[in-house]
């Protein structure tokens, strides 16, 4: 028996840990469902955006279009997320899921009919663009809350998180890959079939869902009495308000990327659709090493520093695609601000699952996603505006910059959020009290 004969079987035992580290969420049922179920939706929800996009890239060739529509579809998350949070904590979450995918089905449906029957228009684009904003607005806080009842053992609620952001990550790099190809051969509303097509893997799963009976919500206040109670809490308690903050910043700042870059694939790297796929497919690459990264963790401790560092990265990753006009450095400059960028949202979300309390979950995570698409509409909206003033790589440098300084002062306040954290990491098990 050789030397290499005695080192392959230690080789192998590790990987066999580290895999089964990376993917400890599956053991749970209902957590395999909603995982499975989510990635075919996911995949299908970014063929939509990409096929989105495009169509009106294609009928309008405005980039104030762009933003108008990005604003619209998201704006209704800033309005009602708030109101969702307060519903996810009184009422089942199943039920709520299945309703608002339901409706997401109909939206997409409704879509794929407009445009395959040539009747099309961009005031019908804003319209169904809403809709599925008002059923987002709702969706996403219930479905992000909900993560919680999927996983027994609380340890592995990082890992369960950091799996969810792969599931985006990875329809991130295949959808719109698939959606330049796709709309070449099927057009934009064969795109939008597949993805009405797609709910249905995500509504069996979570029909098939197995629970045990949950007690009933006790005391019946006043939405507003118990919105205000939530704000206080979120924005009273600094790590959460800092998490809340930054997440603003880059939504508003940094994420307006995604609609200007038609305007990338076609004027500036001179391409087709299959270029929006490609440098879309790019920065999911991006995101889904992250998420790699960050399901191979052990603990939520050390990812304050990720969180600054990341945020800094996607600044850097932007700016640098901004200035590129070769598809090849685009490509990389995409990946670095989509690792960037799903390691804040990922990294975010974890820590503020972990220190915030069951009874106001729903709600917290509604003003996650108020600071993470509800704002993002106002800078979809002021990129367009902007970048049909100053050019859209102007736009992008400008917001990289802000995203590289909110990095640098999320930093400074480390030291700070560690010593309000550390009694309820303490009382969770994940720091030793000395």
């Amino acid at each position: 028996m050789t030397e290499r004969d005695h080192i392959k079987p230690g080789v192998s035992q590790r990987t066999i840990a580290r895999m089964q580290l990376m993917l400890r969420a599956l053991q749970y049922r209902n957590y395999r469902l909603f995982f499975t179920g989510q990635t075919i939706s996911m995949i299908g929800t970014w063929m939509q955006m990409v096929a989105m996009s495009w169509l009106i890239y294609r009928l309008t060739g405005s980039a104030w279009l762009l933003g108008v529509v990005g604003f619209v579809s998201q704006i209704p998350a800033f309005l009602l997320a708030p109101f969702a949070g307060v519903l996810a904590d009184r009422w089942n979450k199943r039920n709520l899921l299945l309703c608002t995918q339901t409706l997401a089905l109909f939206q997409a449906a409704a879509l794929a009919c407009l445009v395959l029957t040539g009747t099309i228009q961009i005031w019908q684009i804003m319209v169904l663009a809403f809709l599925l904003g008002i059923i987002n607005a709702f969706d996403i806080p219930v479905r992000h809350s909900f993560l919680v009842e999927l996983v027994e053992n609380r340890n592995d609620l990082g890992n369960a998180i950091a799996l969810n952001s792969s599931i985006i990550t990875s329809a991130r790099l295949i959808g719109p890959t698939a959606a330049g190809v796709l709309i070449a051969f099927i057009g934009e509303g064969g795109c939008f079939i597949i993805n009405s097509v797609s709910y249905l893997a995500v509504l069996v799963a979570i029909a098939s869902m197995r629970f045990n009976p949950q007690k009933a919500w006790e005391e019946e206040r006043h939405v507003l009495h118990e919105l205000r109670e939530g704000f206080h809490y979120a924005y009273g308690f600094t790590p959460i308000k800092s998490i809340l903050f930054l997440m603003m910043l880059i939504s508003f700042a940094g994420m307006p990327y995604v609609v200007l870059m038609p305007i990338f694939a076609r004027n500036v790297l001179h391409g087709d659709a299959h270029t929006l796929g490609f440098l879309m497919g790019a920065a999911g690459f991006g995101a889904l090493v992250s998420t790699i990264r960050l399901a191979s963790r052990k603990s939520v401790l050390g990812l304050g520093r990720v969180i600054a560092l990341a945020a800094g990265l996607f600044g850097i990753g932007i700016a640098s695609f901004a200035l590129s006009q070769d598809m090849a450095l685009s490509m990389i400059f995409l990946s670095l601000a989509g690792y960037g960028s799903m390691s804040v949202i990922s990294s975010c979300n974890t820590i503020l699952q972990t220190i915030v309390d069951d009874d106001k979950r729903g709600r917290v995570m509604s003003f996650y996603t108020m600071s993470f698409m509800g704002t993002t509409p106002f800078g979809n909206l002021l990129a367009g505006l902007v970048a049909d003033k100053i050019g859209p790589q102007n736009t992008l440098i400008l917001g990289g910059v802000a995203c590289l300084v909110g990095g640098i002062l999320f930093a400074r306040q480390l030291p700070a959020m560690r010593e309000k954290v550390r009694p309820i990491y303490a009382r969770l098990g994940i720091i030793s009290v000395q």
